[in-house]
């Protein structure tokens, strides 16, 4: 019992972590991508990485903590014009392959050695060269804090401080997508998503309107680099092919053009990954299950339930837990 009650509350820490609202973050993103505008966007790990290369290198070169929020943002601005102004006129599966091919090129530009000064090659940023700007910014007192069976240090990487301000931004872009989704800007990308020949017909500029929302969600997306790199370390390899499976898997969990569906997918994908994890651990090491599962294999597997997950998903609820099925389309462009 002492045991299924530690791995239940590690499980419901994951609820609140900053990696949660960094994926919950990303997938916000991805949902303007696929959810509400129809394009296969299978390189949202390198809208990620880049914003998070733009938060270190700037505070690391000594900038404050708003100016390298802003080169976040602008790396995934700019990363979404050169990939989305010559791609845009792809459809489908096609412009899958062109993103998820320029996350790679983000990813290896990271590891290279040529930019090892800027970038830390493949072993990344690490944490201490960049987090103290955004530590001083805690109005928390020193020490810890305790919320029902969930204590944390009230300021550094795992704090309570980095989860308000993960969960804040969350929250903020929140009512932001809230808000444009719903305005007429918002409607003419379901039509998009829906029948862009007939919106087209309508007289609208339907490639300008892709970019637009592959602009933005490439922002959001950078901004969920941020969250993620705030706790830990800025490593390349930490943001790959592997990343952008698991927001795509939370999106669709969640239920992809919704507003909320992402940040429901983000946790119960976390928390249900936990325990999962946890609970295959404790089985491996206290039962005979560890003859056949030793706790070296527990990632593996985790892995590749992760992968069945997506494959029912898609198979028998598309549209997630808070989707509607007549309104999500999987004929994508």
């Amino acid at each position: 019992m002492e045991e299924f009650l530690r791995i239940l509350t590690q499980s419901l820490g994951e609820l609140l972590a900053p990696t949660t609202a960094a994926y919950a973050m990303a997938a916000i993103g991805l949902n303007l991508h696929f959810g509400y505008t129809g394009l296969l966007n299978m390189g949202q790990a390198g809208f990620m990485l880049l914003g998070a290369y733009g938060f270190g290198i700037t505070l690391v070169a000594g900038g404050p903590f708003w100016l390298a929020l802003l080169v976040a943002i602008a790396a995934g601005v700019v990363f979404a014009l050169i990939l989305g102004m010559p791609t845009l006129q792809l459809r489908g599966d096609y412009l899958a392959i062109v993103t998820i091919s320029a996350a790679e090129i983000v990813r290896w530009f990271g590891r290279s050695t040529l930019w090892q000064e800027w970038t830390g090659g493949a072993s990344g940023l690490q944490g201490r060269y960049y987090k103290e700007p955004f530590q001083e910014l805690s109005f928390l007192p020193d020490g810890r804090f305790a919320l029902g069976p969930l204590e944390y240090i009230n300021t550094g990487s795992d704090s309570w401080w980095t989860r308000i301000v993960a969960w804040g931004l969350v929250a903020l872009v929140l009512v932001f997508v809230w808000l444009i989704t719903r305005s007429p800007w918002g409607r003419v990308l379901k039509g998009i998503r829906e029948d862009e020949d007939a919106v087209r017909a309508l007289g609208k500029n339907v490639y300008s309107y892709k970019l637009q929302a592959l602009v933005i969600g490439g922002a959001i997306g950078a901004l969920g680099g941020v969250i993620f790199a705030l706790p830990a370390a800025i490593v390349p390899d930490s943001m790959g092919r592997t990343m952008t499976f698991f927001v795509w898997t939370i999106l669709l969990l969640g239920g992809a053009a919704t507003v909320f569906g992402p940040v429901l997918g983000s946790m119960i994908f976390f928390a249900a990954y936990m325990f999962m994890r946890t609970g295959m651990r404790a089985l491996a090491e206290n039962t005979g299950v560890g003859d056949v599962i030793t706790t070296t294999n527990v990632e593996q597997i985790g892995g590749m339930l992760v992968g069945v997950t997506l494959m029912l998903l898609v198979i028998f609820r598309p549209q997630g837990i808070l989707g509607n099925k007549k309104e999500l389309a999987f004929n994508v462009r």
